[in-house]
């Protein structure tokens, strides 16, 4: 008998599991690997935080409180876990408007710079925008070292008491009356009150709950540099983005080659299915290589590593953090779309926040389950 059982150990359940256990629920984490692992959305480090979004005031909230949260992991942790490398966010007019962005980020005491292309060009001469183009720098954002960030928040959580249950895929939810009982393939389990965070599995945990979320195949790579101009330390995290796609990356730390991933497009992947390797289509390097070629020529050299992980998309690649809309002793935490990382850490404060005191610490009508025309549940 639990407190809280978390289905699913990866980004938002470890840190929920380890807010949980610090507070003194008596917490069971159940996960289908063996976290930090290479069949989600954390593997292949780093990840980029940054503090201005489009989505407006709702995610720049959380995104400062995540700030806050990575800080105060890393101190409890002994671990350096956040790098303040900066982020330059190159666009295409033509394709982007970033006026929102900018607005909010001055509503919100947020330090940003607005460069043009020669500006952005004398300050990184290895970043070389078409004629036109314009950045977003925050030169307080950067990049969160994610696997290790997994591995802290497991660490701290066990040793505040929680349990981890490894290699165990949940196959039922049932609910009845003040309790849940949580069923794996061995064992059932019971408790007061459950988390699901299933991530790209989310699926398999119908029909008691019935999400639109579509995992998706992505891949990364890491290509050999050709100047220290790209390495840690003086090129900062960026995206690219043109009518073509969006990309994002990062530099080359500590020789392992400048990384770069395409944040649109993707194969669709079910549970249960096998993951293709990179490599399996021809656009898995093409793609990145062009993109470096348009934007980091320097960068463009010979591909050093690979990964492949997935995205879990909702329809508007907004999150999905509510109660199941049938059982308020179930809350559920999915879909984020491949750009929830850096939030991982506020997240699992806000399910204990509403696990220990029955609400929600901020507004998160943007991220209702019940927005979707799908039915969430039967």
């Amino acid at each position: 008998m639990y407190d809280v059982i978390v289905v699913g150990a990866g980004s938002m359940g470890m840190s929920a599991g380890y807010e949980l256990a610090r507070r003194g629920f008596k917490t069971l984490l159940i996960d289908a690997f063996d976290p930090p692992h290479a069949q989600g959305s954390h593997h292949g480090e780093p990840r980029l935080i940054r503090h201005v979004y489009s989505g407006g005031p709702t995610y720049i909230k959380l995104a400062l409180r995540a700030d806050e949260r990575w800080r105060e992991l890393e101190a409890a942790s002994g671990e350096k876990l956040l790098e303040r490398s900066g982020v330059l966010n190159l666009y295409d007019p033509a394709a982007y408007t970033y006026r929102d962005r900018f607005e909010h980020a001055a509503a919100h005491g947020i330090a940003f710079e607005e460069l043009d292309a020669e500006q952005i060009r004398s300050r990184w001469p290895a970043v070389r925008p078409p004629e036109g183009y314009r950045a977003m720098y925050e030169p307080n954002a950067g990049y969160l070292y994610s696997e290790k960030c997994i591995a802290a928040y497991r660490r701290l959580a066990l040793q505040a008491g929680a349990r981890l249950l490894t290699d165990a895929f949940v196959t039922g939810v049932e609910p009845a009356g003040a309790f849940v009982t949580v069923r794996t393939e061995k064992e059932e389990w019971i408790a007061n009150q459950v988390i699901l965070t299933a991530g790209a599995w989310f699926r398999t945990l119908a029909p008691f709950v019935r999400l639109p979320i579509r995992a998706v195949r992505k891949v990364v790579g890491w290509f050999e540099s050709d100047a220290p101009s790209l390495d840690a330390g003086s090129l900062p995290g960026f995206t690219f983005g043109d009518s073509t796609g969006g990309y994002y990356g990062f530099p080359s730390i500590g020789g392992a080659g400048v990384k770069i991933g395409r944040h649109d497009g993707g194969v669709e992947w079910q549970p249960g299915e096998p993951l293709a390797p990179f490599g399996a289509y021809p656009e898995d390097e093409g793609e990145l290589r062009r993109a470096l070629e348009a934007f980091l020529p320097g960068a463009a050299g010979k591909l050093l590593s690979s990964a492949v992980c997935k995205y879990e998309n909702t329809p508007d690649e907004h999150f999905i953090i509510d109660d199941h809309p049938e059982h308020p002793n179930v809350l559920l935490a999915g879909g984020f779309s491949g750009h929830g990382f850096k939030f991982a850490s506020a997240v699992g404060e806000l399910l204990a926040d509403r696990i220990e005191r029955g609400r929600w610490g901020q507004d998160l009508g943007l991220f209702a389950a019940t927005r979707f025309s799908e039915p969430t549940a039967q």
